[in-house]
């Protein structure tokens, strides 16, 4: 399923609109958790400094883990419209940019299905 070792799977992530945030999100958690980058966004680990004379190993593991945020990054950024890229470039981190998508677009669901609860029980 992954595309030549690049770590990225051969489908598309699903694009949010705005729209139904919570099935975008549980979503788009398994299909980055398909792609071992569910871990960038959900822990946001510090990747830390190469010690001097590093090992290979350490050398791969370091490179692995810079490599594993930035496509974390990459898959959000592909994963949402261009007006919602708009509002999420300047986020340093995927967790940063999850983080606002929950908070930005989960409540406004919660609301406007309130808000039509409302207006079924005024008609």
């Amino acid at each position: 399923m992954e595309a030549s070792g690049s770590g990225f799977s051969s489908t598309t992530p699903p694009v949010f609109d705005g729209e139904n945030y919570q099935a975008w999100a549980v979503k788009m958690s398994a299909f980055m958790e398909g792609s071992d980058l569910w871990e960038a966004v959900k822990d946001d680990y510090e990747v830390t400094p190469l010690p001097d004379n590093p090992i290979i190993n350490q050398i791969r593991f370091h490179k692995e883990s810079i490599t594993r945020k930035a496509k974390a990054k990459s898959c959000l950024y592909t994963a949402v419209s261009p007006f919602i890229f708009n509002r999420i470039m300047k986020f340093p981190t995927a967790k940063d940019i999850w983080n606002f998508l929950k908070i930005e677009y989960e409540g406004d669901e919660k609301i406007r299905g309130m808000k039509a609860l409302n207006l079924m029980r005024e008609f």
